[in-house]
């Protein structure tokens, strides 16, 4: 927990840090990108579009996930990445990857459209996760089994944010879950099941035919994350290599990111930009302390 904190410091100091602008030489006007699809989904995409229409640069976008958008990045397989989630702590490979944030994302829990549970607290979503609510009469819905569909492996970009945000725990299993290799089978199954439950990317989510549910009465939509309103939110991303021969091309696109037609695009596609909600890196560091410390509790009371 105490490296989640630091991070969110972390990403505060890289907006106004002058060593973010220093520069490199290019040698192409291609660069590739890989990484967090929801990511891809939410600003990626029409930010390069745009960024190729003004300085002629091509950028081919390619999912694979956020650890694939660190990693690859960091073997220098790929210029730069989008990742939703910081670097691993005990990863060495993933500590050599810049990490700049450019938006926030919400994590939204979302069911089949048919299905009538309309809110659920964050409270019941813990128990769910955990195995311990396993029929949708306990939410007021349909005398059913609750069906959780969730991300293989524990370092995904949602899988991790569910463990750390909901959890404070990034090792913590779900065992009723039935796993999928990424967000998008997950987003479907929920999309063809009736009594499916999941979370993903609420910028993902938004292009899926799902049901998304207010969680604690409140919908995961702009003005309430930027007000830090709704609990589940996380930043977004851009990696980059500080070795990469493409640095400087790299930097000028996350400073197009951050200008104002790029914050514009970004809020068109449902994200909220980085620097429109600086005070939720505070809201999150209460949070994530409050968490820690509610952990250590039960853990004494054990």
């Amino acid at each position: 927990m105490k490296h989640f904190c630091l991070q969110l410091i972390g990403c505060l100091f890289l907006i106004y840090s002058g060593s973010f602008y220093a520069q490199a030489d290019t040698s192409e006007n291609i660069l590739n990108w890989v990484g967090c699809g929801i990511s891809k989904k939410s600003y990626m995409t029409r930010l390069a579009e745009a960024y190729n229409k003004k300085n002629n640069v091509t950028i081919n976008l390619q999912g694979g996930g956020a650890t694939r958008g660190i990693r690859d990045v960091s073997s220098q397989e790929a210029d730069f990445g989008g990742s939703c989630r910081y670097y691993l702590p005990n990863n060495l490979a993933e500590k050599k990857v810049g990490f700049e944030p450019v938006a926030w994302d919400a994590l939204a829990v979302i069911t089949h459209p048919d299905n009538p549970v309309e809110n659920v607290t964050l409270e019941q979503v813990k128990k769910i996760y955990s195995g311990e609510i396993t029929n949708w009469k306990s939410l007021d819905g349909n005398d059913a089994p609750i069906k959780l569909y969730a991300r293989k492996g524990k370092i995904s970009g949602v899988g991790y944010s569910i463990r750390l945000l909901i959890f404070s725990d990034i090792s913590k299993d779900f065992p009723t879950a039935k796993k999928l290799k990424s967000s998008g089978p997950v987003e479907k199954a929920v999309m063809s099941d009736i009594n499916g439950i999941a979370i993903t990317g609420v910028s993902s989510a938004r292009l899926r035919k799902v049901k998304i549910l207010s969680l604690n009465d409140k919908q995961p939509d702009y003005k309430s994350i930027k007000k830090g309103d709704y609990v589940l939110y996380r930043p977004l991303f851009i990696t980059y290599n500080p070795q990469s021969k493409n640095l400087k091309e790299i930097k000028k696109f996350i400073r197009f990111a951050h200008s104002r037609q790029g914050r514009k695009i970004m809020i068109a596609n449902g994200v909220v930009p980085y620097i429109d909600a600086l005070k939720l890196v505070m809201i999150q560091s209460r949070q994530a302390l409050a968490a820690q410390s509610a952990s250590e509790s039960n853990i004494t009371h054990e």
